[in-house]
């Protein structure tokens, strides 16, 4: 098939369909659920962009992705052009194929949208990434001459592992420290199996290992050494730690055996194999009826490990209607094909538990939707007298995030927000000379790729530095 489309040829094309697992098949189990496009499909898809002279979606991507060429290389059938192209763009593209919002980013701007479906451009990265890791592509990528210059990068999640490889490929020598066992962030702990496979995230962080980045797992920065220190030793130092202390409803009952946050329910089961026990050391209460309560991409991804783990009944308890969810439409959409009930408009008030302290349910209001509030989505109001009990055995709470004060409460002269995130300008330089910091230690709980963008962005101000300009 021709890539030298007219726009008319082009528009003609349908949107192509991601090929998935069976619902009733994949409940059970932790495989991917998306089965990546075939080769065909992909060209076709790929056909569908209009190579706008002025692309919107560039700048739509929070790591300015140069859309249409590695596309066009696609469409083409030049495979390892697109690759090159994708990789000399984006550290960790078969990561961000995979969880990337799109839909309200580079796709939401497509101006193939406007008449019909936008260019399925996550669809495309992933299927790119994937021919690359299959082919060895992108190790040997070109870098600038060593600098002599050392920097420090402080957690192995998109931010960190996307700052790392940017400056490795400005000639610089290049450790990060991973306070975990393994590498990866959020990307190993707080995603799932089903949406992110490990073995994706451990090639990735290979291929930057492979260009030169060192990992130092198991090194707690506030603890096994202070951010003094790495700065004595290192000419720059990027924290991108992320915002994993977990966020609690304050509730009566809140204690009893039962509970998880979300953080800790899904580092049980995503890093450290609890879904196997015991197999493995690490235990997890798999309970009958589970109730995850938020309505973010966490809670999709708690909500559906626990019918994974073999909950009857998994429901999603949230405070606003399904249209206010925050959670990616796709990852909605898997949910209720795999049997996930959502209670909308309900808020908890109570975890109710037995004599022995154990959750037997969790008690709520209805709500209805008032005036919009500070985000412009509509303020939740109780309705008097709509209290009523969701009969549960375990209670997840996904409701948010917040920053981890074991690095930032070693380090005094570090400047903080109100909500102890650290302050940064939009370089991401903090209130030391030579130490930047981006992702949610920054922002407060965000996205994949947002973080990445960050660290990118933190990156380029770097190498500035380092150089002196």
């Amino acid at each position: 098939m021709s890539n030298d489309l007219t726009p008319k040829e082009r528009m003609a094309i349908d949107r192509q369909h991601m090929p998935e697992q069976d619902a009733g098949a994949r409940r059970r189990t932790f495989t991917e659920v998306n089965l990546g496009f075939t080769e065909q499909l992909a060209l076709l898809e790929a056909r569908r962009c209009l190579l706008c002279k002025s692309p919107k979606c560039i700048s739509g991507c929070p790591v300015l992705v140069d859309i249409p060429r590695f596309i066009n290389f696609l469409a083409a059938g030049n495979l390892p052009a697109a690759a090159e192209s994708l990789l000399s763009d984006n550290a960790l593209p078969a990561v961000t194929g995979r969880v990337c919002p799109q839909e309200t980013q580079c796709e939401e701007v497509c101006v193939r949208g406007v008449k019909g479906a936008p260019v399925a451009v996550g669809y495309l990265e992933r299927y790119v990434a994937d021919w690359a890791r299959a082919h060895g592509v992108g190790a040997e990528q070109p870098s600038a001459p060593p600098s002599g210059k050392r920097a420090a990068v402080i957690g192995s999640g998109p931010a960190g592992l996307t700052a790392a490889g940017e400056l490795v490929k400005y000639g610089h020598d290049v450790t990060v420290y991973e306070a975990f066992h393994t590498p990866g962030g959020v990307l190993v702990y707080g995603i799932p199996e089903f949406r992110l496979p490990k073995q994706i995230v451990e090639d990735e962080v290979e291929r930057l290992k492979a260009r030169g980045v060192k990992i130092e797992c198991n090194v707690i920065i506030g603890k096994t050494y202070t951010l003094r220190e790495l700065r004595e030793r290192f000419d720059a130092v990027f924290i991108a730690v992320g915002a994993g202390l977990p966020v609690f409803m304050n509730v009566p009952g809140e204690n009893l055996k039962g509970v998880y946050s979300a953080n800790e329910y899904l580092t049980r089961t995503n890093l450290m194999a609890a879904y196997a026990f015991p197999e493995v050391d690490t235990p997890i209460l798999t309970g009958k009826r589970v109730a995850v309560v938020g309505g973010g991409n966490v809670a999709m991804d708690a909500v559906r490990t626990a019918k994974r783990l073999g909950a009857d009944e998994a429901t999603i308890v949230y405070r606003r209607g399904k249209k206010e969810l925050p959670a990616r439409i796709e990852e909605i959409h898997h949910a209720e094909e795999e049997g996930i009930r959502f209670e909308f408009l309900v808020a908890p008030v109570e975890v109710v538990g037995n004599a022995e302290g154990w959750v037997t349910g969790l008690t709520c209001l209805r709500m209805a939707l008032g005036e919009p509030d500070d985000s412009g989505r509509r303020r939740p109001v109780p309705v008097p007298g709509s209290e009523f009990v969701i009969a549960c055995d375990i209670v997840i709470v996904a409701i948010g995030t917040r920053a981890n004060p074991l690095l930032t409460g070693s380090t005094p002269e570090l400047k903080l927000n109100k909500w102890g995130n650290i302050e940064a300008d939009e370089r991401g330089a903090t209130s030391i000379p030579g130490v930047y910091a981006g992702g949610d230690i920054v922002r407060g709980a965000a996205t994949v790729i947002l973080a990445m963008g960050d660290g990118k962005t933190a990156a380029r101000a770097i190498d500035a530095y380092l150089r002196g300009s």
